[in-house]
């Protein structure tokens, strides 16, 4: 019988000799905080397989990504670089508040604030300062001070400081 022709994959996996993004994500801030950063960033960031203009019109696609290829992406392509994406911004939370290793709460809800305000303005925060402080119930208090733009304190922000303070603060004396 001829050999029939096959359409390409929908899904082309990651070369074998490079990890995946969890693998990445899990080797940077261990599997609890992985597991807790996946659930929330991803949450918040919502997903979109086709590439889309942003409410300031940057070309967007899966959880927020802007700096790849824009095209459809796979579910498992999008959550391979979500987590690839969060990795690239624990490192230089880890690197800053490096207290934070160990409490995959507080770690998950620091980094969670770094992928939406950015590392370098994580790195400048209060919550960073309080952090190194051994200040954590009031690194975790200041995440609230991020909920506003353009002056103005913005209800989705807020909500999303929220769960990222009650994430910070669990097991907290």
């Amino acid at each position: 019988m001829p050999d029939q022709p096959q359409s390409p994959p929908r899904f082309v996996p990651m070369a074998p000799d490079k990890p995946s993004g969890k693998a990445v994500l899990v080797g940077t801030v261990g599997t609890s905080a992985a597991a807790l950063l996946l659930a929330m960033v991803g949450a918040w960031e919502g997903k979109r397989n086709d590439p889309y203009a942003d409410i300031v019109g940057v070309m967007t696609v899966c959880y927020g990504e802007t700096h790849v290829a824009m095209r459809r992406y796979s579910n498992a392509e999008c959550s391979d670089m979500l987590a690839g994406s969060i990795a690239d911004h624990a490192r230089p939370v880890l690197a800053r508040n490096p207290e934070l290793a160990g409490h995959p709460e507080q770690l998950a809800a620091a980094v969670s604030l770094a992928y939406n305000i950015g590392p370098a303005a994580y790195a400048r925060s209060s919550a960073a300062r309080l952090f190194s402080a051994g200040q954590w119930r009031e690194a975790c208090d200041s995440f609230l001070k991020w909920s506003y733009a353009g002056g103005r304190q913005v209800k989705g922000l807020l909500k999303r400081r929220q769960a990222e303070r009650a994430m910070c603060v669990r097991g907290l004396p």
